[in-house]
């Protein structure tokens, strides 16, 4: 190659980059495959060497709340940005459900319409519910799923005109498929953090209510329905334990605060006209829990900017020690937070310990694990540059075979999976 061919060829890549990039975050890279575009930019690795370090401390996973019969268990999962509809989870459901080798499941799903006397007049979303289970060991786990698009979806049609026949056949074909990702997933933190925030929480809240109403026998086929009270008896036996992706960790760590200040002050918090039912025995029981929560593609510190930190916070030492001067005020006696973040996903951040002491609510009583991982694989283009596709470091974490293991198995313990230990590096922090 001569000098003349080479500045050509080097200009072609430059020029090419930035239509690249918006091919993969528009999702379009997935669609044209093994067309020209990876022939000319893709140089497949053959071995699979993307990473995967864990900060933190040793954590079992799901199999093991599943392997005690004791007590039942239960997960729900929260999505984030971008319109979603009930199902969206089944491809991980499947994968989480042969990873805990739970090989049968409820013929049907249980989809409620939810609903609540503060907001009557508005849909909360769905939360459709199946439960797995092996016949033979009698392990089971019922799984939630929360779609709450439906609060949103109404405030993003102010956007359809901008993708309509009157605008979008002015866009390049690219810039126009960019166009609707951007007014579908963008909007949603803009919608956030205005007046649908709060029915969002409430969503979640209905979500977490229904976790703890009872077993898989005791819910409503179907319909609309409003969760009522909690069950201390439930609360205290039951394992409950939340995955979320991206936005949705912010929804699950603001509905958890929500909860939190509910509970502290019980007695002034008006549902509808009736007072918050929430015993002495249920508030003790929440104390008492151990929440685990994954994360995937966390956004938590990129969504506190332009907040206020939560009404407790710094005083973790306070809250959380046995001898600590506010230990009694605790609301849960332990919240295990498992961050993941794939370094070329854009959007996804790890959780510093400062950051989690400062922007985390104290009454949580959080612990905090790092997962770097590689979701997406990291591309040669032509020698001169790497790339890896952002859309798919950024929405690949629930179908991802490790991810799936850390969830279900954990890392750090005789029980961890085989791939784990042949693919992850764990670091364990030491206080």
């Amino acid at each position: 190659m001569n000098k003349r061919t080479k500045k050509v060829t080097i200009k072609t890549v430059r020029l090419l980059t930035p239509l690249v990039s918006a091919l993969l975050l528009s999702g379009c890279g997935a669609s044209i495959g093994k067309g020209a575009m990876e022939a000319f930019l893709e140089k497949s690795e053959s071995e699979d060497t993307r990473q995967c370090t864990v900060w933190g401390q040793p954590f079992t996973g799901i199999e093991a709340k599943v392997a005690n019969k004791n007590k039942q268990t239960k997960v729900l999962f929260v999505h984030g940005v971008g319109d979603h509809t009930p199902g969206y989870t089944t491809q991980f459901l499947e994968k989480l459900a042969k990873e805990l080798n739970l090989n049968a499941r409820s013929a049907e799903q249980k989809n409620i319409q939810l609903t609540t006397p503060l907001f009557s007049d508005i849909n909360l979303g769905n939360l459709r519910i199946t439960h797995l289970l092996n016949e033979k060991n009698e392990q089971e786990l019922t799984f939630y799923e929360l779609t709450w698009s439906a609060i949103t979806r109404a405030e993003k049609q102010m956007l359809a005109f901008d993708t309509s026949g009157d605008y979008g056949f002015r866009r390049a074909e690219i810039n126009g498929l960019l166009k609707k990702f951007s007014n579908d997933a963008g909007a949603d933190p803009i919608i956030y953090n205005g007046e649908s925030r709060v029915p969002i929480l409430a969503a979640f809240a209905q979500s977490f209510c229904w976790m703890q109403a009872g077993d898989w026998q005791d819910l409503p086929k179907s319909g609309t329905h409003s969760c009522k009270g909690l069950a201390a008896d439930h609360i205290a036996r039951d394992n409950y334990v939340f995955i979320s992706h991206s936005l949705g960790s912010r929804i699950v760590i603001d509905g958890l605060d929500r909860i939190v200040g509910m509970l502290a002050n019980p007695k002034k918090v008006t549902v509808g006209n009736q007072k918050l039912n929430a015993s002495s025995e249920a508030i003790a029981a929440f104390q008492n829990k151990q929440i685990p929560i994954y994360m995937l593609s966390n956004q938590l510190p990129m969504l506190q900017l332009g907040r206020k930190p939560p009404e407790v916070s710094g005083k973790d030492a306070s809250y959380c020690e046995v001898n600590g001067a506010n230990y009694k005020k605790r609301m849960l006696g332990e919240t295990n937070i498992i961050a993941f973040s794939d370094p070329n996903d854009l959007l996804s951040y790890a959780i510093p310990h400062e950051f989690a002491e400062k922007f985390i609510d104290s009454r949580l009583c959080a612990k905090i694990t790092n997962v770097n991982i590689n979701i997406a694989k990291v591309m040669d283009a032509l020698g001169l540059t790497k790339l890896a596709n952002p859309m798919q470091a950024h929405v690949g974490y629930d179908t991802d075979d490790r991810v799936v293991a850390l969830i279900a198995k954990g890392i750090g313990t005789e029980a961890e999976a085989p791939l784990i230990k042949e693919r992850c590096e764990f670091v364990k922090e030491v206080e």
